[in-house]
């Protein structure tokens, strides 16, 4: 029953976490659209990567007891494919400059993961305990600052008060897939599992509350918004009549001066 129950969360907590790693997919599709970058920043989709290629690697029988953290080798798995997409889209709209800064960034990252991993693999021969260690610690590091990321966002809520950059479906994945990550690490006695969600869960139920307290002002300006449009419509409206009858008037002016012209001309005449 037990085992079940985990089963069950850990499947859940799946597809919350694919749903947040395809969020991104509308900011790209703008990028492609537009073949430019503009003022985004590659380093969340870096730092993304690197959590995503560290906890794939934990899942793994190299670090892990045989399949004991399969659900993590399956969605790690997933979203190493996004972000990785995210990444190589990113680099081929940016800028020389970007693509440059995508380097610098990116190459460290790759070294980094990849000296974890030979570290992990070959320092402790036969001891899944302390490569768990040495690669959860730094997964653990590297998650608590992605999850951390939302924070400047949040900032941004409070200070304008709108959820305009802030979408209601990222929201509530982000918090479902580290409260289900969170059930799902206590209940297998995992630290480097349930500690990322630590953090991240106390920020989804933050994100959620600035969603309950803003969105009544987010209608309100799209209410305003509409109105002035509406009100824009009726005064074009209200000047195009008026600019009817004052031509219509000239007009009729115009041939009543012509008719008195004619008659006049007439006159003279006789």
């Amino acid at each position: 029953m037990a085992e079940s129950v985990r089963m069950a969360i850990a499947v859940i907590g799946n597809v919350a976490s694919v749903a947040l790693y395809a969020a991104p997919t509308v900011t790209f599709k703008r990028v492609i659209r537009k073949k430019s970058t503009e003022e985004f920043s590659c380093i969340p989709y870096i730092v993304a990567l690197l959590n995503c290629l560290l906890f794939t690697w934990y899942g793994l029988p190299v670090v892990s007891n045989k399949w004991e953290n399969f659900p993590l080798v399956t969605v790690n798995g997933v979203g190493i494919a996004f972000e990785l997409s995210y990444v190589l889209i990113y680099f081929c709209f940016a800028s020389p400059k970007g693509k440059v800064k995508v380097a610098i960034i990116a190459i460290p990252v790759l070294i980094v993961f990849s000296a974890i991993a030979i570290a992990s693999a070959f320092a402790f021969p036969g001891d899944h305990r302390h490569r768990k260690l040495l690669v959860g610690s730094v997964g653990l590091g590297v998650s608590i600052a992605m999850y951390a990321s939302p924070l400047v966002v949040m900032k941004k809520v409070i200070q304008s008060k709108s959820v305009e950059f802030m979408p209601l479906p990222l929201s509530l994945c982000s918090f479902l897939a580290s409260s289900l990550w969170l059930t799902y690490g206590i209940l297998i006695r995992d630290i480097f599992v349930a500690g990322p969600s630590v953090v991240g869960t106390p920020l989804g139920i933050l994100q959620l509350v600035l969603h309950c307290k803003y969105w009544n002002r987010k209608n309100n300006m799209e209410q305003q918004k509409g109105d002035t449009i509406e009100k824009l419509d009726l005064e074009k409206g209200t000047l195009a009549n008026n600019g009817d009858l004052v031509g219509k008037g000239n007009s009729e002016n115009s041939n009543n001066n012509l008719t008195n012209l004619t008659n006049l001309s007439n006159c003279n005449s006789s």
